[in-house]
């Protein structure tokens, strides 16, 4: 039986020897004929079963023989091997293996077809592609199985390694994956670092999703009879590709310009996040290890960078001395450039809460005060916590800023337009919203309210004191007394008002109507009574120079950053008086 088998082979084997002949250095055995393949690969199983024998037998011609054999039949197999990749470079590129391996279509080993007809008959139901590339990887397996059983594992994991590295490597160059430098990426401009980045953002989906995901599927395929074999082959085929794809983000992280590039860092670590899974899935084992590993550094560290941004933006906050007299208490631009900002990371909120989660500023023992009032209850999310501490930054500094006006009155003016601004900037940013919630909206309004409040009672409280108590009852002389303590106090509040600013309409007008309601009627009453008592005295328009619908009038022109003088809104004949 063993000289059989071994005749059996010569025969087979000889016939397809690469230096036998012209003919079969041109022809290749798979593609002449899959039956007398499987046949060929059969001789040798036999082959190898008979030198198991003849190793301890004494017949060492029959042996070198079989040896000989065994080297022409791998010589073949290299061959067909190498052939069968390089024919196929189209059919297996791992894109379209990924996209095959999670559908209808599988590979199928022509062992286990039992005979080409019955793979046929299985192709039917698939594409001319997909019939191709089964065939191929049948093959493929074959060989592999064949060889690796046969000690010539070496010699097919080289083969293999160095076609499959060659697409895999040529699929990421395709992808705009390229090998940088630190350097080069500080010195790019804003517009070309963007534009790496967006490409970055979609090559790493379709380089995990696809071409990672579509070679581990070949590659463990391929090479099933050895556990060892296809982990190792898989690292080699792609660990420069992906060490090179998922050490980007650190790069970015390194860079150490604008604090703006903190949203390009939490969109790749969301992209890095929702690829974790696969990425895990695909490279699990312990010859991977090195790459998962750096995918992980990667993401870890974008998270670490994130946190250090938030913190630098804080003191950022807290550290800025600019002696900015924001003209007529108007909204500063710390407020404008903080609240966008914040406005911004509001749309991150479910990658911040992942950052943030457990990762308060390290040694900030009153954002630890401030996080056990605001989240008695456990359940406000940390990224709430940490935006509405900004705020609250933020707002210590402007309380800070208002103490630069001289004026008491435009101080209070001044925290009521810039916390105005912020509210209605939580308002209007639904994710801000959603996260500070209307308890804090409701809260903050108060404040604005409030500080609104304070400047009326600060900047006309002179005006309305000009006024005798209602019960009062004065002689003609206080009553001119009145009227030119009123007329004066008025006219310097009016002088100075009119230069103030309220850009918000609705506040600006809220506060004209406070201001009318309170004044009006009183000056309105007092006018009344007082302008009968005194109308036989002579160049009564010196003394009386605002009547009450001048002074509806002039408070129009309150809150527009515009000086003018009170004369501007009366009747020309009243103005001369006052020439």
């Amino acid at each position: 039986m063993m000289e059989e088998n071994i005749a059996i082979a010569e025969s087979i084997i000889t016939k397809w020897d690469p230096n036998s002949s012209s003919y079969t250095q041109i022809t290749f055995l798979f593609q002449h004929s899959r039956k007398e393949a499987k046949e060929f690969l059969k001789s040798v199983h036999y082959l190898r079963g008979a030198m198991h024998v003849l190793v301890g037998g004494s017949s060492s011609s029959k042996l070198v023989l079989a040896q000989n054999l065994m080297q022409t039949a791998m010589k073949r197999l290299e061959k067909e091997f190498y052939q069968i990749l390089s024919a196929n470079r189209d059919h297996l590129d791992p894109q379209s293996v990924s996209s095959r391996s999670s559908g209808s279509a599988k590979f199928y080993n022509a062992d286990e077809a039992g005979s080409e007809d019955e793979l046929e008959i299985v192709g039917e139901s698939i594409t001319e592609v997909e019939r191709a590339s089964a065939f191929a990887v049948s093959d493929l397996k074959s060989i592999a199985d064949c060889m690796i059983s046969s000690g010539y594992g070496i010699e097919c994991v080289k083969i293999y390694k160095n076609i499959r590295k060659s697409i895999v490597d040529g699929g990421l160059f395709r992808l705009g994956i390229q090998q940088f430098k630190s350097p080069q990426v500080h010195k790019m401009d804003s517009e070309g670092l963007e534009s790496i980045l967006r490409n970055w953002m979609d090559a790493v989906k379709i380089a995990v999703k696809a071409l990672f995901h579509g070679e581990k599927y070949l590659c463990d395929h391929v090479f099933s009879a050895s556990e060892n074999i296809k982990e190792s082959c898989f690292y080699e085929i792609t660990k420069e590709g992906a060490t090179t794809l998922f050490r980007f983000p650190e790069l970015i992280v390194k860079n150490k310009k604008a604090r703006e590039r903190i949203f390009w860092q939490l969109e790749i670590y969301e992209a890095v996040s929702d690829l974790w899974p696969e990425i895990e899935s695909i490279f699990d084992s312990e010859s991977t290890q090195a790459i998962k590993l750096q995918a992980l550094s990667s993401w870890l560290k974008l998270s670490d960078s994130v946190r250090t941004i938030l913190s630098d933006f804080e003191s950022t906050i807290q550290k800025d001395s600019s002696k900015i007299l924001v003209f007529g208490g108007g909204i500063h631009p710390l407020t404008q450039s903080v609240m966008n900002y914040v406005s911004s990371l509001a749309d991150y909120y479910g990658v911040l809460s992942d950052i943030l989660a457990d990762h308060p500023p390290p040694g900030n023992s009153s954002f630890q005060e401030f996080k056990s009032v605001v989240s008695d209850d456990c359940s406000t999310p940390e990224v709430s916590v940490h935006l509405a501490w900004l705020i609250l930054v933020l707002l210590c500094k402007l309380d800070i800023k208002a103490e630069i006006y001289k004026d008491v009155s435009l101080s209070y003016l001044f925290l009521a337009n810039n916390l105005h601004f912020i509210v209605e900037k939580v308002n209007n940013t639904p994710n801000l919203k959603l996260l500070l919630g209307e308890n804090w909206v409701s809260e903050h309004m108060n404040k604005v309210k409030l500080y609104a409040s304070n400047y009326e009672t600060t900047a006309w409280t002179k005006v309305l004191s000009s006024f005798p108590e209602r019960s009062a009852d004065i002689s003609p002389e206080m009553a001119k007394e009145c009227f030119r303590k009123f007329t004066q106090a008025f006219e310097e509040a009016y002088r100075k008002q009119t230069s103030w600013i309220v850009e918000d309409g609705k506040l600006r007008d809220d506060l004209k109507v406070s201001i009318s309601q309170k004044l009006v009627p009183t000056y309105q009453e007092f006018y009344d009574t007082y302008m009968v008592m005194l109308s036989g005295e002579k160049n009564l328009e010196l003394l009386v120079r605002v009547s009450p619908n001048d002074l509806g009038n002039s408070l129009s022109d309150l809150f527009h950053g515009t000086s003018a003088s009170v004369s501007s809104t009366m009747m020309p004949s009243q103005r001369c008086f006052l020439i």
